[in-house]
């Protein structure tokens, strides 16, 4: 389908440029090439090659309004290839958002502008969410897809009905995560699921052929995909494509074959129309093929009017939805659900549970603790959905009696993922920026690097996604090193943004939980125990104790500061108390400090961190089992760290404790 010469390029345009849309998609062409060319970075080619399957869906399908872009019950449209980032920018200008001026396009790739190389979440620019790391935004997709089924559940279709729309790449599909997320789509029967694959044939190093030439039709009708392939330069092909998937029972692929840098007279059909600009010469002849005469960056004012009038032409559809909004019985619901505050309700749940505790104290494994809150907090709070990667009895994230989210039964607080950790965690991402619902799920803590890409996304992103993450430590025991997360806590508090909680009892579990549910603005990790702990936390304090980040729990005098200060997260807090006993007999002044929550603590004033971490002339030890490395900045000379430095063993938990040297004998030791 690529021309080869200027000559072939304007004959192949020319010969389909009898279509009227034609003239429309040539607009996302012209801007992307020129934004790439005035920013001298980019990637021209997927814009310039997916245009007219562009043009199609957003003026004839899809259902938005740019006066209200945050409307509900639109339909969402997911950029997975976020490389390709013009074509979204260029629609959103001519569409009419109001925040997406010319002017932003042409500070395309710069600093502080709204264009930067890959989308990030906006929907005021037409923008659900951030991709550009291959597969993230497919798998998000799915997440979309699932929430508005959910949401379509408790809501009906005249609150909740609407598509989800994805342009995907050969990169897309070659990412691991993909299969995933798509062979959870299919399996769930996601029908309002439509993704538009750019099946350009083009990769970095050249043909696609150099490394995949798998079967894509035949894959995703395993999945349980419907799946068509057309032409991509065909706008009667795209319409009827587009048309027949909206009908199907499954989600669909449409395999657009497209020519990347369409119209580009030498680098069409090119590996070198991917990822750089086409340079003055190319853009001069892909004008004259494309018959566009006009300056970089000008829109005639027919083209405009035209894109503007198909921005507008979903208003309608808005105005209706929010006459049945205004009408329904379920407003104050989906008001709730919506707005994603749910601190009154999660406040007085973890309220009542923290009461119990003091009153009937518990020796319990925190996975165990986070299941029975868990129990009161799904009861409070019907927009919170749980999962797991088929580890559900292990990580504790399923209330009996609670309704699960079934092929083609949609009601449910519960999701069974499978073992598909990467795609659970992306999926997560997108339900959280659907709207509606809270997403949690279930694995074990050494598993969080297949998250981790997700998990990353979301603390990019600011999206409350929560990751129930047991198995915390060498306390899991005999499993061993393959299972004993080790450098795990320091990888995932490396992430910005991203709060890991560490709790060390029932009582702790509860408060890490409304810590968790009262932030919209990150995801949070719980690292959980499998073996039981003490509860340490015997008296109801007048706030969130865990809040700070860090909390003395114990001190052994009354005034002035301490000598010791005994600092450890989760199942080590314990074991630093049995030391703390250990040297009351000493002349030592001791200061037991709980970290739950080393973000958290970062996050207070040098002054709060003093009283609690003591001023320099205190020596300070440090207890977790797990690699030193996020404790340094807590640490000087002389201090010393309690804790892992390799990987674990196979044996009983106690056993292990002892071998690896984190004890309450050693922390005695090391203090006097």
């Amino acid at each position: 389908m690529a021309s080869t010469n200027l000559a072939q390029a304007a004959t192949a345009a020319r010969a389909v440029d009898a279509h009227p849309l034609r003239r429309y998609s040539n607009a996302i062409r012209a801007l992307s090439m020129d934004a790439v060319e005035k920013a001298n970075s980019g990637h021209p080619g997927m814009p310039m090659g997916m245009a007219d399957v562009a043009t199609v869906l957003f003026s004839k399908f899809m259902s938005f309004d740019p006066a209200a872009p945050h409307w509900a019950d639109r339909d969402r449209f997911i950029l997975s290839c976020g490389h390709g980032s013009m074509l979204l920018y260029s629609l959103g200008y001519l569409l009419g958002y109001e925040k997406m001026t010319l002017d932003q396009i042409k500070q395309f790739r710069q600093l502080h502008s709204i264009t930067p190389g890959h989308p990030e979440v906006d929907p005021a620019i037409a923008v659900e969410t951030t991709t550009g790391p291959l597969g993230q935004g497919i798998a998000n997709a799915v997440g979309f897809a699932l929430a508005e089924r959910i949401n379509n559940a408790r809501f009906g279709d005249g609150l909740m009905n609407h598509f989800t729309y994805v342009i995907a790449s050969d990169g897309d599909m070659m990412e691991g995560i993909s299969h995933e997320a798509c062979s959870l789509a299919g399996h769930l029967k996601l029908s309002k699921l439509v993704v538009l694959y750019d099946d350009n044939g083009i990769s970095i190093d050249g043909p696609t052929s150099l490394s995949y030439t798998e079967d894509p039709t035949g894959r995703f009708e395993a999945y349980g995909w419907d799946v068509q392939t057309i032409d991509g330069h065909d706008f009667d092909a795209i319409e009827k494509a587009i048309a027949k998937a909206q009908k199907s029972d499954k989600p669909s692929l449409i395999r657009c074959q497209t020519t990347i840098g369409y119209g580009a007279p030498t680098k069409a059909n090119t590996s070198s129309s991917h990822g750089s600009p086409l340079g003055a010469d190319e853009i001069k002849g892909t004008r004259e093929a494309l018959e566009w005469p006009h300056a970089p960056f000008e829109i005639p004012a027919d083209i405009l009017t035209w894109w503007r009038e198909a921005g507008a032409r979903g208003a309608s559809a808005r105005k209706a939805w929010q006459v049945r909004y205004e009408k329904s019985d379920q407003r104050a619901a989906f008001d709730a659900a919506f707005s994603g505050d749910v601190s009154a309700r999660t406040a007085a749940a973890v309220d009542k549970i923290v009461q119990n505790l003091v009153e009937k104290p518990v020796k319990t494994a925190t996975r165990q603790a986070s299941g029975d809150v868990l129990n009161a907090l799904l009861e409070a709070l019907p927009e919170l959905v749980g999962g797991s990667a088929d580890l559900t009895p292990s990580n504790n994230t399923y209330k009996k009696g609670t309704n699960v989210v079934k092929t083609g039964s949609y009601g449910g607080q519960y999701i069974h993922y499978g073992v598909r950790e990467h795609g659970m965690a992306a999926a997560m991402n997108g339900m959280a920026l659907h709207g509606g619902v809270i997403p949690y799920s279930g694995t074990f803590l050494t598993f969080s690097d297949y998250c981790r890409p997700a998990i990353r996304m979301a603390a990019l992103m600011k999206t409350r996604a929560i990751h129930v993450m047991t198995h915390d430590s060498i306390g899991l025991g005999e499993d061993g090193p393959t299972h004993q997360p080790v450098e795990h806590l320091a990888a995932l508090r490396a992430i910005p943004n991203c709060y890991v909680v560490r709790p060390c009892d029932a009582v702790e579990t509860a408060e890490c939980w409304q810590i968790a549910l009262d932030r919209q603005d990150g995801p949070t990790v719980f690292a959980l125990t499998r073996q039981a702990v003490p509860q340490m936390r015997l008296d109801k304090t007048a706030s969130n104790a865990c809040a700070k980040g860090a909390y003395i729990l114990r001190k052994n005098f009354e005034a002035g500061q301490p000598d010791l200060v005994l600092m450890a997260s989760g199942s080590e807090v314990s074991i630093a108390f049995e030391a703390y006993e250990k040297l009351q007999g000493s002349s030592i002044k001791v200061q037991l400090v709980s970290v739950p929550c080393i973000e958290l603590l970062e996050k207070q004033d040098e002054a709060y961190k003093r009283s609690v971490l003591g001023d320099k002339s205190a020596k300070r030890i440090v207890v977790e089992a797990a690699i030193r490395m996020p404790w340094d900045k807590y640490m000087g000379a002389g201090d010393i760290f309690i804790g892992m430095k390799g990987f674990g063993e196979s044996a009983p938990y106690q056993k292990l404790y002892e071998h690896f040297g984190i004890t309450a004998a050693a922390i005695a030791s090391a203090a006097k």
